[in-house]
């Protein structure tokens, strides 16, 4: 993976449907590093991707390229990255731990 763009496209790739069902939540993302910040909006089983940030984002993780690259492709652990101070979550926490239902590895 080359960019964040082709991260937040293999996520997209990605997306589990079922997992989703019944959902209307926005996660923020907001790339330290290259000071880029993305929204993925799922609602009732659909998942998109925009460019900026969307003030109506239920969760916000805050991280740099390297670890949503990490993440995305399986090498890097999301709770460990979380614990090891790589990641943040602004808002509901929770929330961040259906990433891994909505996107699995």
């Amino acid at each position: 993976m080359t960019s964040v763009a082709d991260a937040v496209k293999e996520m997209q790739a990605k997306f589990n449907p079922a997992a989703a069902a019944g959902l209307d939540l926005v996660f923020g993302f907001n790339i330290t590093d290259e000071d880029k910040q993305y929204s993925l909006i799922v609602k009732d089983g659909t998942c998109d991707i925009q460019e900026g940030e969307n003030p109506d984002a239920n969760c916000t993780l805050v991280l740099d390229s390297e670890t949503l690259k990490g993440i995305v492709s399986g090498e890097t652990d999301g709770m460990q990255a979380f614990m090891g101070g790589k990641l943040r979550v602004e808002g509901d926490m929770m929330l961040s731990m259906k990433l891994s239902e909505l996107f699995p590895s």
